[in-house]
């Protein structure tokens, strides 16, 4: 009974001991891991954050350059007929969103959603001008057309999802 005793004063202290050092040790890997964490994701945002930036920049570019006022006055429309306007520009358009089709990427649904929802009522926009025209109109009828069309648009898709851009990026400064 004595030995078991002596056995026990060893053992309990020392258990103890590795307890304390097991504490220690899990105190200290964990303090470590929460660090490199944070240095990853410091890292992280040292790389993405310029990217996001040139994306943001690159939809904005987009949607301006889709504005129906933008894409008719680079059109030059006095010198073509509007049956030969219409598909350039709507060819314009979906070369325009089809080359930032990746920058859907560094965005949420949400503001992806507001920029395809923008191209889509520039299209449609640029079909119903087109559909009020007679066969033999000239482009600066159907660019009349479509700045009348742009004027009685009540809501703006493009200016939405220029601010949906713009508040998200906004997140991050």
């Amino acid at each position: 009974m004595d030995f078991l005793l002596e056995l026990l004063k060893i053992i309990l202290p020392a258990g103890a001991v590795l307890y304390g050092m097991y504490l220690v040790v899990m105190s200290f890997l964990s303090k470590e891991r929460e660090k490199m964490l944070v240095d990853l994701k410091t890292q992280n945002t040292q790389v993405v954050l310029p990217i996001r930036l040139q994306a943001a920049e690159r939809l904005c570019l987009l949607l301006e350059r889709i504005s129906p006022n933008n894409l008719v006055r680079r059109s030059n429309p006095s010198q073509f007929t509007a049956a030969e306007l219409h598909p350039m520009l709507l060819s314009e358009v979906r070369e325009e969103f089809n080359h930032n089709l990746s920058q859907q990427v560094y965005f949420t649904e949400e503001t992806w959603e507001a920029v395809r929802r923008a191209v889509e009522d520039v299209i449609t926009l640029l079909n119903m001008s087109r559909q009020e025209l007679g066969p033999e109109a000239s482009g600066m009828e159907l660019a009349k057309a479509i700045f009348t069309q742009s004027l009685d648009k009540k809501n703006d898709a493009i200016g939405y999802a220029l601010k949906q851009v713009k508040s998200e990026i906004q997140l991050y400064f």
